[in-house]
């Protein structure tokens, strides 16, 4: 069973400072640091480019699962676009067999980006009844968190 999910915010930065924060490993810094999405990350592969391996550690009580390993398979730039497909863990215990996550930053004008990001993933027919796991809330929650953190970044610098 195929299936998509995808959510979209407006946020009032330059698409060149959201993707600073989107396009590198700051993301899960942040992350890690508000604490409610994730309990920790590590780094247990690579630099934060294609290829880069990540453990996302869950805080206890989050439904479904406690940890997964995502690998960074896509990463342009130019294009502000990252790619990451869930390796071990997580979704592929619930009966996954495809977990992949889109990012992008999309430059509306020189001060207004959205951000957009987009789940595809596919669950075994006998494990159908887990799709609901696959939700667009945690990553609406991840761009609500940029947004306040890029904004609030924003605002110091304009203040200096």
């Amino acid at each position: 069973m195929f299936g998509q999910l995808s959510h979209e915010l407006e946020i009032n930065v330059p698409a060149s400072e959201a993707w600073e924060l989107y396009g590198t490993l700051r993301l899960a810094k942040l992350l890690e640091e508000d604490g409610t999405l994730i309990q920790k990350f590590e780094v247990t592969e690579g630099d934060g480019g294609i290829g880069t391996i990540l453990k996302l550690t869950f805080p206890p009580g989050t439904p479904g699962f406690t940890y997964y390993k995502e690998k960074f398979t896509k990463l342009d730039n130019e294009k502000r676009l990252k790619e990451a497909e869930v390796i071990e863990g997580g979704y592929l215990e619930l009966g996954f067999t495809f977990h992949h996550t889109r990012f992008e930053v999309i430059e509306m004008d020189s001060d207004t980006c959205i951000l957009r990001t987009t789940i595809e993933y596919d669950v075994k027919e006998e494990a159908a009844a887990n799709a609901s796991y696959a939700t667009i809330d945690a990553v609406a929650k991840l761009a609500e968190l940029a947004k306040n953190h890029l904004v609030k970044n924003k605002a110091s610098k304009d203040t200096h």
